[in-house]
């Protein structure tokens, strides 16, 4: 019979789907999979980009543990692909690789002043206060007035994060270092800026209802947002989310901080529509001061068009949440303008010539683009696993398929990998550490520490 060797690099739910879904196929082939992860842990946005105070969505991790548990999928941990293991090594020892490296850039927003000192990028942020290994331990947060420049999920729990107090963080799984940073936050107000209005968001029901609840965190909207025109009247009237969300947005406008009157906490968080970026002002030290945008206005169309008022908010710090980016990977083609690997449904292309590049796939994110919540992957995968069992005659030829040689071959490099009994005892480990403080966990943040826990 048939062997496939599959290589999968990304071990976020992209990856352990596509794996999952090939090895419940029918199929007229035998399965070995391997999946790399560049860092030591799997899950991948789940893990590292769903913020920490939201436990329903980190459920997830419950059906993917599920999926590696069974012992039928091999992990490779801490190891980089392009540094530690290329393409032409995948090559040698497997038919054929599916990308599931998702999106982790920040996608730009071309606007002068995004320079200034103080101007993040919503994705770094989300990246520390959820642990990842490789960025700072540190994240200045002396700023009393921040801007998050955004109308979508990421956008909202960077702006909750941020209001929230950090002691209400403390039954999650929030890093150490993140908490002491938080707790000394200097925040007063955040303000959230979208371009069109609030029937046009592109958040989730959940997420703007969570924003309520915060503790001693006044809902800042203001009443010049809620004059609908036809086509906003529309889309409340025939989507169900979209009413669920104007439900939420006009039970805040019967509250005393509506219009910034009234409230009595000590902090607020504004949401501010029909706010198109214009500029990020900066001071004489190169440092953001302000945020400058133009007041826009419905088109009828479900669209805006500007009004040609300028308006100007102070602040101190700004973030930008307008969007995920794929990163691009060594030896396979890169659609710069887009982000993704190019590809026909999952099977990766030559840039110039559209042909087929054997032997190469792509799922998730590094596919379609950062669209669509975590669920849709799986529908993803699937087209992707169709063509990879479909395409037998065009998979690579192998040198050396056998299951020794990736572990020999990372060994001869000096690479310290970490395999699934590792993450088991990484995950104890981090539980023990929350439990004594009645917290779900403590994420230990170092990458040296997480592979040493890992390889006991």
């Amino acid at each position: 019979m048939t062997k496939l060797r599959l290589a999968i690099v990304g071990a976020g739910p992209a990856g352990i789907y596509a794996a999952d879904i090939l090895l419940k196929a029918e199929r007229k082939f035998d399965v070995s999979i391997d999946l790399f992860e560049q860092l030591p842990a799997p899950y991948g946005l789940v893990r590292y980009g769903v913020a920490p105070d939201h436990p329903r969505i980190k459920g997830i991790i419950t059906a993917l543990r599920e999926v590696l548990d069974r012992g039928d999928i091999r992990l490779f941990g801490n190891v980089r692909y392009g540094q530690d293991i290329t393409l032409e090594d995948l090559k040698r020892h497997y038919n054929a690789v599916i990308f599931a490296t998702g999106a982790v850039r920040d996608a730009s927003l071309d606007i002068p002043g995004m320079d200034a000192v103080g101007s993040y990028g919503a994705a770094d942020f989300v990246s520390w206060f959820d642990g990842h290994p490789d960025v700072p331990r540190e994240w200045p947060l002396g700023a009393e007035s921040v801007a998050v420049i955004g109308n979508g999920n990421v956008a909202l729990d960077v702006a909750r994060m941020l209001a929230k107090h950090a002691e209400d963080l403390l039954p999650t799984e929030i890093p150490d270092n993140v908490h002491a940073g938080l707790a000394a936050s200097k925040v007063t107000d955040v303000h959230v800026f979208g371009r069109r209005g609030p029937a046009q968001v592109k958040f989730t029901p959940l997420e703007l209802r969570e924003l309520g609840e915060l503790r001693d965190v006044d809902m800042v909207v203001y009443d010049e947002d809620f004059d609908y025109d036809e086509a906003s009247k529309a889309a409340i009237a025939s989507n169900k989310q979209v009413l669920v969300i104007d439900r939420v947005l006009q039970s805040w406008r019967q509250r005393p901080s509506v219009n910034n009157a009234g409230g009595t906490a000590s902090r607020r968080l504004h949401l501010h529509f029909y706010a198109k970026p214009l500029e990020v002002v900066k001071d004489d030290e190169g440092r953001v001061a302000a945020f400058r945008y133009e007041r826009t206005r419905p088109d009828g169309e479900g669209g805006v068009v500007g009004t040609g008022e300028i308006r100007e908010v102070p602040i101190q710090a700004l973030y930008r949440a307008v969007g995920y980016f794929g990163s691009p990977l060594p030896g396979v083609p890169f659609d710069k303008r887009h982000g993704v690997i190019p590809n026909h449904e999952g099977q990766a292309l030559h840039k110039d010539s559209n042909e087929r590049v054997p032997g190469v796939y792509a799922t998730g994110w590094i596919k379609r683009g950062p669209v669509g919540l975590i669920g849709h992957t799986k529908s993803d995968a699937m087209e992707t696993i169709r063509h990879v069992i479909n395409d037998q005659g065009s998979w690579w030829n192998p040198e050396d398929p056998s299951e020794d040689a990736i572990p020999a071959l990372l060994a001869s490099r000096g690479i310290i990998w970490t395999d699934l009994d590792g993450w088991h005892r990484l995950d104890s480990h981090e539980i023990g550490l929350g439990a004594p403080h009645g917290r779900a966990r403590i994420k230990v943040v170092p990458r040296d520490e997480m592979v040493s826990i890992s390889r006991d």
